[in-house]
């Protein structure tokens, strides 16, 4: 039998196989550039790694020893440490202001009377709160008078001979005043005991020169 011609491509059958030949192309080359890719990728990978092997050093192990050791207490002294406490009462504390006739305040905070374990002198002192600086501090001797602040029932009045709140001894007026009237009676009493307990330590001493001063302030 006589072998039959082909039949002739039409337009469509032959734009159909050129796409299909374009994107067998494309897919070739898809893969080609993945496979190079991954090459690098790995070539990369293996020159920094054995680089890293070779000669790149360790960091050492750094140790720092702490400048200050937080768990180290600090003692600190008051000069308090030999004494025993009789009393206790938070007040307020005024200074008379000779030269300007005037009471200036001096601070808040707990009034302490300390005896001394050993020589038995009883003294006044007082310290600021927070800061604890000292804005009073002299022996209860038996010459001194309390004196009740005019218009108050709660604050008190008395001339020290030698405070040395300031560091050097001096002549000072004084003025407390407590919460209320029996916390300032509370404060005399033992006041007073505390002067009969000190009378056999110190000689009688002569009244603080000066005019009297003005009334403290009572509010």
């Amino acid at each position: 039998m006589a072998e039959q011609p082909s039949a002739p491509k039409t337009e469509q059958g032959k734009a159909a196989s050129d796409q299909n030949d374009t994107e067998t192309s494309t897919e070739g080359q898809q893969t080609t550039y993945t496979e190079m890719a991954t090459s690098v990728a790995g070539s990369a990978a293996e020159t920094a790694t054995n680089a890293a092997d070779d000669g790149a050093p360790e960091s050492p192990e750094v140790h720092f020893e702490p400048v200050v050791h937080l768990t180290e207490e600090v003692e600190t002294k008051t000069n308090e440490e030999r004494e025993e406490q009789t009393f206790k009462m938070r007040a307020k504390l005024f200074k008379f202001d000779r030269d300007g006739r005037e009471w200036k305040e001096r601070g808040t905070g707990d009034m302490k009377l300390l005896k001394h374990r050993e020589n038995m002198k009883t003294r006044l002192v007082m310290r600021r709160d927070k800061t604890l600086k000292v804005c009073a501090n002299h022996y209860v001797v038996p010459d001194m008078k309390l004196t009740a602040n005019v218009g108050s029932d709660r604050s008190w009045v008395w001339n020290a001979a030698a405070d040395v709140s300031e560091g050097e001894p001096e002549a000072v007026t004084l003025a407390i005043r407590f919460a209320n009237s029996e916390n300032a009676q509370l404060f005399k009493d033992a006041f007073e005991s505390a002067q009969e307990e000190n009378r056999k330590f110190f000689p009688k001493e002569e009244a603080t020169e000066g005019k009297e001063p003005a009334p403290a302030p009572t509010s």
